[in-house]
């Protein structure tokens, strides 16, 4: 009986053999059930090699499972196997698409994303919020009464690791100190805050602006007129900035550098 069961098997092997969707390995493999011995073994892959047991006569067994498997995978257990049915499909499908490994996550983060809120903003009309701590574009202030702050103790150009700040002071005719030049290469700075750090009087301080891109290099050096300007356009903020810090110091929320 093992030997009609085994005859109908290499028959319908055989005739599978045959379609050009059926890898080589499979159908090299299934041609060594008419053999005595696994086959070539010079030609032979990993895969025969492992499973050659099933497929030697000398220990053949056709009910067993790995067998049976490669039979209906093969065959899709039809008389013509090159016919597709709808109970075919509807299994590729179940198995490929509704049992998917990706299938469920893919579905769970769909719905979830379409009821999240817009987290995209519409730059430059709108804008994210900015931290007061927030390190952009130099600034140079000034007192309530227009007098400069700077008192040209260099303590900026002594701290920035960069060597980015480049100052030159001489004395006034009332005996105040105040720079005659100072000049920031924003190529150099690394926005560390040092600077501002360093300063006894708050006159350097790194602003909120972080929109001065430029074409030419010559364009990011800027000198004591521009950090001026830049002081005058956005006192409001940075004093609103300087004054939550202080707020957060008193509250213990956070430490001052």
């Amino acid at each position: 009986q093992n030997e009609i069961v085994m005859k109908k098997a290499v028959s319908q092997i055989t005739k599978v053999k045959s379609l050009a969707f059926i890898p080589k390995r499979f159908a090299r493999t299934m041609v060594n059930y008419q053999t005595e011995q696994p086959g070539d073994h010079e030609v032979w892959g990993k895969f025969e090699k492992d499973h050659a047991r099933f497929y030697n006569p000398h220990h053949f067994d056709p009910t067993h499972e790995d067998y049976q498997n490669d039979i209906k995978k093969l065959s899709r257990n039809t008389d013509d196997p090159v016919k597709l049915t709808l109970e075919d499909v509807s299994e590729s499908v179940y198995h490929d698409w509704v049992m998917g490994e990706l299938t469920w996550s893919t579905a769970f983060l769909a719905t979830y994303a379409a009821f999240e809120g817009d987290i995209t903003l519409d730059y430059p009309w709108e804008k994210g919020p900015l931290s007061p701590r927030f390190r952009g574009e130099h600034v140079l202030r000034r007192y309530p009464t227009g007098e400069e702050r700077c008192i040209a103790c260099k303590l900026c150009e002594q701290a920035c690791p960069a060597w980015a700040i480049y100052i030159e002071a001489e004395p006034r005719p009332d005996g105040m100190r105040r720079t005659t030049k100072y000049d920031i290469d924003w190529n150099k700075c690394i926005f560390c805050g040092f600077c501002q750090d360093a300063c006894p009087v708050d006159a350097i301080v790194e602003g909120p602006n972080y929109e001065y891109a430029c074409v030419h290099r010559e364009e990011l050096i800027a000198d004591k007129k521009r950090l001026l300007a830049n002081g005058d356009k956005w006192e409001p903020e940075i004093a609103r900035n300087l004054e939550a810090l202080a707020q957060r110091v008193e509250s213990g929320f956070c430490i001052k550098k």
